[in-house]
């Protein structure tokens, strides 16, 4: 028999107090306890979460702007993917003790409509996995490869914020599916050498080290096929510079900018995009869980067989939660940053 869990009374949530100007500081964050609600009405779980994920794109909800995503409410708690175990149900398609994947993190105990909540299995993997490699991040970096950027073998692939947790895998997939030459830029040394000595890239750099233009150019001196970007800027700008005739790239984030107090320009070179009939498309995950099992079949089998290698950096405790998004804006992350709860 599966033992009833203990249900606290309160439990601990992380809510926006003001809207950050530039970078996010500690001050515009609250850690709230709150009153527990266990579930009463029909079709209802309540969620004890292990580990939550942290991404580029909640600094974007920060700001009371329009955008594809409603923005975070003030005075009111955060959310973003988290997998937890569930304690409570009153809905018969989950049983106490289930591991599901859902919306509601930055809290401790998360009550919710059971039908935006997923079986997850920890036997296939590690729970936190279905956060990044088989979860928003792995699907991100699959689609926007293979749909987006229309990617195909032999194709040549330069990847910005390439040790991240999307970045990391998209040069992975490149090379499992037949790239001719597949290069990462990233913000240390360290992080470099993990990519061509881990991840199997074929050259990368330090963007800090020089510009980013120069340094492309030398790793890939025949030019790029696909750009995979998560940084926008100076690094978007080159790749257009090195994009071949029909080239494609696939706009995945901006994170360059997203603390910018000014509106920043764009490339300075738009118009070779007329010249060499160049694709930049933008990707949104949502747009893309029609392939969603055919996704976790093909990475799941990717790391049973090897070929796949994935990394976490994981923080602990809800209370390190800030600490650790403002930890990955900065780039302290190797692969997907993570948050467990040990309480």
């Amino acid at each position: 028999m599966t033992e009833t869990p203990v249900i606290p009374s309160v439990s601990r949530e992380w809510h926006l107090v003001r809207r950050p100007q530039g970078w996010p500081v500690a001050e515009d964050f609250a850690l709230r306890e709150v009153p527990v609600v266990v579930p009463t009405e029909p079709g209802r779980i309540l969620v004890r979460n292990l580990h939550m994920s942290v991404d580029p794109y909640m600094r974007g909800r920060m700001n009371d702007v329009k955008s594809y995503i409603p923005p975070f409410q003030l005075d009111r708690p955060m959310d973003g993917g988290a997998v937890g175990e569930v304690v409570a149900s009153t809905d018969e398609g989950f049983q106490v003790g289930d591991h599901v994947l859902h919306g509601l993190g930055w809290r401790e105990y998360a009550e919710g409509d059971a039908k935006l909540a997923t079986k997850v299995d920890g036997t296939l993997a590690p729970l936190s996995a279905y956060l990044g490699v088989l979860g928003m991040p792995g699907l991100t970096a699959y689609a926007g490869l293979f749909e987006t950027a229309s990617f195909k073998e032999g194709d040549a692939v330069f990847v910005s914020g390439a040790a991240g947790a999307v970045g990391s895998l998209v040069g992975q997939f490149a090379k499992i599916k037949g790239a001719s030459r597949v290069i990462g830029s990233a913000g240390s040394d360290d992080k470099v050498k993990l990519l061509t000595e881990k991840y199997g890239f074929d050259a990368a750099f330090n963007y800090k080290n020089g510009p980013v233009a120069g340094q492309l150019k030398d790793a890939a001196p025949e030019g790029i096929d696909v750009y995979f970007d998560n940084v926008g800027g100076d690094h978007l700008e080159a790749a257009i510079g090195s994009l071949k005739v029909h080239g494609r790239a696939t706009l995945c984030g901006a994170i360059a900018q997203y603390n910018a107090t000014e509106p920043t320009p764009g490339p300075a070179n738009l118009a070779l995009v007329i010249g060499k009939r160049l694709r930049l498309q933008g990707v949104l995950v949502g747009d893309h869980y029609g392939i969603q099992q055919q996704f976790v079949t093909d990475v799941a089998g990717w790391i049973r067989s090897g070929e796949l290698t994935y990394d976490e950096t994981v923080v602990e405790g809800i209370e390190n939660s800030v600490d650790a998004f403002l930890g990955m804006l900065r780039g302290e992350n190797t692969g997907k940053m993570i948050v467990s709860f040990t309480r």
